[in-house]
């Protein structure tokens, strides 16, 4: 569970930045700097800190209720993550911000494999968007004559 708690902010915070990068051609692909620094993973993690405190305050009984396969109740639609983490383990907060915290050279590793990967990945999209291509060129046409 708590991987998904770090994951999830994660997921969420890098796919608007991924999305505003000019894509480049494959083989001249340009790794922007951010991408490699280690300060911006150093501040990945802090955002993801003050992230968790803003997830774990979003109210997940109703949710249980439902899965559970029963009436939602006024204590149900008040439970919050922070609640259900705190069931398992009294400590909960504490781990999860100490694990937080040390997730900083996690995102640079991360980050560094990310950076190796892209141009591989670059390169398959771009074969794939040429495949696709030929597959649309050779459909048939809906206003061409019939014989």
């Amino acid at each position: 569970m708590r991987i998904c708690l770090l994951v999830l902010p994660l997921a969420a915070m890098a796919s608007p930045a991924l999305g505003q990068a000019k894509p480049a051609p494959a083989e001249g692909i340009v790794v922007p700097q951010a991408l490699s620094d280690p300060a911006t993973a150093e501040r990945l993690s802090r955002m993801m800190q003050s992230l968790s405190q803003a997830f774990l305050n979003m109210p997940v009984g109703a949710i249980e209720a439902a899965a559970q396969g029963r009436p939602v109740t006024t204590a149900d639609r008040n439970r919050t993550l922070r609640e259900v983490g705190r069931r398992d383990d009294p400590n909960f907060e504490h781990n999860l911000q100490r694990d937080l915290s040390g997730s900083s050279g996690m995102m640079q590793a991360t980050m560094k494999a990310f950076v190796a990967a892209l141009p591989g990945m670059m390169k398959g999209m771009s074969e794939a968007g040429r495949e696709l291509d030929k597959a649309v060129e050779n459909m048939p046409r809906p206003n061409y004559p019939k014989r």
